[in-house]
């Protein structure tokens, strides 16, 4: 957070914003890195993430992770791309969602009707967006999800999401 806001002032009166501890100026960009590259071209924040979520979820399940530093001071943002064994709405993931302890819905289909990283701040809250179907695979979804990275991680917000859409999806198609 240092650095962010060094780079940034630096930037707004016109003086050099040289990288320290990240690998690139993250003031004002993104960076498809987190923590070291690993053989396969991944990086150790992607395979823990991948790690993490078949560890808790189904030692079976397909993860793909690109992570990427975004500046902001605080907040974990996800898009999600679920493929789900049995056919799921939209809507049906909104109303399990709508419904789920620790969610919060927000999601409006017009300008500004979906959570940002600045909203969650100091929430313990999961905030879900942009619930909508994934025309790419059958039965998926895809969605927006953010959270305040002080309060709870990134990995197990995915995996609580998909493990609550996936068992309320069985129970109802069952």
């Amino acid at each position: 957070m240092d650095e962010l806001f060094e780079q940034s002032r630096n930037i707004f009166v016109g003086d050099p914003a040289e990288p320290k501890k990240f690998t690139k100026q993250i003031a004002f960009n993104v960076i498809p890195h987190i923590d070291s590259f690993l053989d396969d071209g991944s990086t150790k924040e992607e395979w823990k993430m991948v790690a993490e979520t078949k560890k808790i979820l189904d030692p079976k399940i397909k993860v793909t992770a690109t992570c990427v530093r975004v500046p902001v001071f605080v907040g974990h943002s996800e898009a999600l791309n679920i493929e789900f064994e049995n056919e799921i709405s939209a809507q049906e993931a909104q109303d399990i969602l709508r419904e789920a302890p620790g969610v919060m819905l927000i999601d409006k289909r017009e300008d500004g009707g979906y959570v940002t990283p600045v909203e969650c701040v100091g929430d313990y809250a999961t905030f879900i967006s942009r619930v909508r179907e994934d025309s790419t695979v059958d039965n998926g979804l895809s969605l927006w999800c953010v959270s305040d990275n002080l309060r709870k991680g990134a990995a197990l917000n995915a995996v609580q999401i998909a493990e609550l859409l996936g068992r309320r999806h069985l129970k109802k198609g069952d």
